[in-house]
């Protein structure tokens, strides 16, 4: 039986991430970098297409218990059998060069035998490596990579079916430690690291990391947990946060809904900085704005909705058809076409944030105010386009209402920056019109008086969730009756369970794709902060107490959840769930203190 996608914990070092299994397996790992192929894609085929799991013998299902150790991202996984249980540790400490894979067998009671068995294939699970030993290491090198894996001297290891064996029993107090460290073949081998003191420094950095965060209301502990899944999905070298650890978790089971998710998208910057800043976290909201800031340099018109960790451009999406997919979803993906499209609301987002990093105190930069104006200067003429919208639709342009009230979000920031800093120049009297032109249109385009609600496009009788912010971007104040009735009218229509879809994927042609998905989490975070703002705080909060409880038993939100058969959909860990959750937690308790 394939496992479920919330079976999955991760495990990083902030350059790139592992999901580990209930059942001890490490199923998905890309090194070096969270884009790179992966050398364990066990997660989208099986176990020959890399994998490497460390369990008790014999044990066929999954664990007794697992948890991260408090406020940090690493990560325990325990077993009761019949001779007694054991303890295994798994961490990515942070990197000096080389990634390195930690994992710690302990002994708690009596005397288990365990069982290792490590399969790399790189270029995701399509080439078995070479193994040799050197130095008392196994040794994997095909092409330009190489895996050292090191154990104790008292464990010995085989060849065996293409993979790499080991056995050994454990007894109380007694401790294993494995590390497969990732390094280019042309290279020496890499600094060793002690496994021992690498546990010991992980979770004293992660916790004292932890300990900065300002909230104290109710649910810290999703907050916290959420944010350190922020900081994991965060490439630090860069500081680009990367959407999701994995590529071409389905949004519906067997369906074609499947997409690469390591990749950074210019919409999630609004709310991620203001997540970060909230909770005390300046550093990190600096190095995410200075990342948005560098990727984003150019012309106007070449404004990409996503880009690479370092801000590459270029993220040509092909498909991998060795990989049979999630639980038989196909095809696999690799990379995302939809970094060609046009959406004119990432103008808005970016012009959002760095409104927001101007107000926040963040230091300015000498081009920022440049960049800004010549944004503009675009949006000026080309904010009367159609476009493929928030959702990145595949079924052609359209005037997608949300795209235009984030356009309207752009003149706004523009305007209101001017306003506040008299010193710097642009087109005060210009962006005022244009804001003034906007909100008309909108208003009278894509607007349906019949049904007191604001539509999917213009002309459309579709809605959609991105309707739930107009609100939260202050286009329409909360008490205004069109805002009620979107809200309720979003909610009746696309409702679904308990929760919300983004649209009506399986009714409407808009998207261009066969089949349907599950209710996308962040819009029912949505929900619920449109619920509070307009004074029905008691339904926001069941709704947010709902969602929390929707994580995994380790506290992380994928893309996606089918209410019906109780299970997560999409990429995981979502950045932008966990980003709704801690957005939501701070709007509905901020301003409250844990009892």
């Amino acid at each position: 039986m394939h496992p479920h996608i919330e079976d999955y914990a991760l495990i990083g070092d902030e350059q790139t991430a592992a999901l580990v299994g209930r059942d001890g397996s490490v199923d998905w790992l890309c090194l070096p970098r969270f884009d790179s192929a992966a050398c364990f894609a066990k997660l989208l085929g099986n176990a020959e297409n890399g994998q490497w799991r460390i369990a008790p013998k014999g044990a066929t299902g999954p664990c007794t218990r697992r948890a991260y150790r408090p406020e940090t991202l690493v990560l325990d996984t325990e077993w009761e059998t019949d001779a007694g249980s054991v303890r295994v540790t798994d961490l990515m400490p942070q990197r000096d060069r080389a990634p390195d894979l930690v994992r710690v067998v302990e002994g708690l009671s009596g005397e288990v035998s365990m069982r290792s068995t490590l399969r790399l294939r790189f270029d995701y699970g399509s080439i078995v490596p070479w193994m040799r030993r050197s130095d008392g290491h196994r040794v994997a090198v095909a092409g330009p990579d190489s895996a050292w894996l090191r154990s104790e001297p008292q464990v010995r290891t085989w060849g065996e079916d293409c993979g790499t064996h080991s056995e050994f029993t454990v007894t109380e107090g007694e401790k294993v430690a494995f590390v497969l460290t990732w390094h280019p073949s042309h290279e020496p081998r890499p600094p060793l690291v002690d496994p021992y003191e690498a546990l010991e420094s992980s979770v004293a950095d992660w916790q004292a990391w932890s300990s900065r965060c300002r909230y104290d209301g109710p649910h810290r502990d999703a907050v916290v947990r959420s944010l350190i899944t922020l900081k994991a999905l965060t490439y630090a070298p860069t500081g680009g946060i990367v959407a999701a650890a994995t590529t071409s978790l389905p949004e519906e089971i067997g369906g074609v809904r499947n997409w690469d998710y390591r990749h950074c998208w210019l919409r999630d910057s609004t709310l991620t900085l203001g997540a970060l800043l909230s909770c005390g976290y300046q550093e990190e909201a600096e190095a995410w704005r200075n990342w948005l800031l560098r990727a984003v340099a150019g012309d106007p018109a070449d404004l990409q909705i996503m880009y690479g960790l370092a801000g590459e451009r270029r993220l040509p999406e092909f498909e991998v058809p060795w990989l049979s997919g999630f639980a038989g979803s196909k095809p696999v993906r690799i990379g995302n076409g939809a970094v060609n499209q046009l959406q004119l609301d990432v103008y808005g987002d970016v012009m959002d944030t760095l409104s927001l990093a101007r107000k926040a105190g963040l230091p300015s930069t000498p081009d920022m105010w440049a960049l800004q104006c010549a944004l503009m200067d675009f949006l000026r003429s080309a904010w009367r386009r159609p476009d493929e919208g928030l959702w990145e639709m595949r079924g052609g342009r359209r005037h997608f209402v949300h795209s235009k009230v984030m356009v309207w979000v752009a003149a706004d920031r523009a305007v209101r920056t001017l306003e506040r800093n008299p010193k710097l120049r642009g087109d005060l009297d210009g962006w005022r019109a244009m804001r003034d032109e906007v909100h008309r249109e909108v208003c009278e385009k894509g607007y349906d008086p019949e049904r007191n609600t604001f539509t999917q496009y213009y002309g459309s009788r579709e809605l959609d969730a991105s309707l739930l912010l107009i609100p939260r971007v202050g286009f329409l104040p909360p008490d205004d009756p069109r805002v009620l009735g979107t809200i309720d009218a979003v909610r009746d229509a696309l409702g679904h369970g308990g929760l919300l879809r983004r649209y009506s994927a399986a009714q409407t042609p808009v998207d261009g794709l066969p089949g349907g998905e599950g209710t996308f989490l962040v819009c029912s975070f949505w929900l619920a902060d449109a619920l509070h703002m307009t004074g029905r705080t008691e339904e926001a909060r069941k709704l947010f107490e709902r969602l929390v409880g929707l994580a995994n038993d380790v506290g992380l939100l994928s893309e996606e959840y089918d209410p019906v058969a109780g299970v997560q959909l999409g990429n995981v860990p979502q950045a932008f769930s966990h980003i709704g959750l801690v957005n939501t937690a701070l709007a509905l308790f901020g301003t409250e203190r844990a009892g």
